[in-house]
């Protein structure tokens, strides 16, 4: 899942090769297949729930089809279960920002971050960026930045997004 999820974690995935790409697209049919069986049972393990959201997000991500839409179910499952459960938030609201769902993504978002993640702030920041908003966009990358100063990416980031060298456009897939 690691490897999976260092390729294929945003769009585009990066693979070294065609056939690394192939391999993956083949390893997350099969484990989204298993974690299937695993979670449609009435009363599913929250872990399982969360790993086959995960999964699905990366299927996704590969263009397998029906995967968003398996990934949303599953991360809705997965929150009326665990309304405050703070990865399963972040997830959910990473994988709307991703599919073009900005203004959705937030409320999950802004809630992972009350619940003590503190990358949902750099997320936040970049979700607002992308709807255009670069006023909160940086508010949102400075309390990050509060939060983790040892990440050097978001000074430059930052420091784009102010010199007007940085905007952000919605991928339509």
């Amino acid at each position: 899942m690691i490897d999976l999820s260092a390729h294929a974690r945003s769009y585009p995935p990066q693979f070294d090769t065609p056939q690394d790409k192939q391999r993956a697209t083949e390893d997350v049919k099969a484990l989204s297949g298993m974690l299937d069986v695993l979670i449609n049972v009435p009363d599913p393990d929250l872990k399982l729930l969360t790993l086959a959201g995960d999964v699905n997000s990366i299927g996704h991500n590969l263009d397998i089809p029906g995967s968003a839409q398996k990934a949303n179910s599953v991360f809705r499952r997965l929150l009326a279960a665990a309304p405050s459960d703070p990865r399963g938030n972040y997830m959910y609201g990473t994988f709307l920002a991703g599919v073009g769902k900005p203004k959705e993504a937030l409320p999950y978002l802004e809630r992972a971050l009350s619940l003590g993640v503190i990358d949902a702030a750099y997320t936040i920041g970049m979700t607002h960026l992308a709807l255009g908003d670069k006023e909160q966009a940086l508010k949102n990358l400075d309390d990050y930045k509060q939060r983790k100063p040892n990440d050097g990416r978001v000074d430059q980031l930052i420091d784009a997004i102010r010199n007007g060298k940085m905007e952000i456009q919605m991928n339509p897939r």
